[in-house]
């Protein structure tokens, strides 16, 4: 696998980490969501995992979606950690499941936030493997 994706996978997971530090600042409401301070750690990793990448693989577009793929799963990994956190009243499911069990209600909403997240880091890893690869192409015809 390092082989095809010219990176170790210790690497990738490195570099996804670096997306953790807005994630718990969010979460624990350190940051506001439209602050300078937020806005700068939701851009600076992935500009780092681009940097990183290209100066180390000429097929950036697998090593950038990984990257992303293991960004979600942090991130739905931390959201469920600090999840009793974030919400002082967890959410609940409504219209016809508003009466189901909350066991059930909390299993199935933590689910779903779960794969939210994981989608969230493969949309994201897909936009940077994209930019990473046209700023690859780019650098190869100069």
């Amino acid at each position: 696998m390092n082989k095809k994706l010219d990176l170790p996978l210790n690497t990738l997971i490195l570099l996804a980490l670096l997306g953790l530090p807005r994630v718990v600042a969010h979460d624990l409401r350190w940051i506001e969501p439209e602050s300078l301070i937020n806005t700068l750690l939701a851009i600076i990793p992935p500009i780092i995992w681009i940097l990183v990448v290209l100066s180390k693989s000429n097929r950036p577009f697998m090593p950038l979606l990984i990257i992303g793929m293991i960004y979600g799963l942090i991130l739905g990994v931390t959201h469920q950690l600090l999840w009793t956190t974030v919400f002082d009243t967890p959410p609940t499911l409504g219209g016809n499941l508003k009466d189901i069990p909350p066991l059930v209600n909390s299993m199935v909403t933590r689910t779903f936030a779960f794969i939210s997240s994981i989608t969230t880091g493969v949309v994201i890893g897909v936009i940077v493997a994209l930019i990473g690869t046209a700023l690859n192409y780019f650098k190869t015809i100069r």
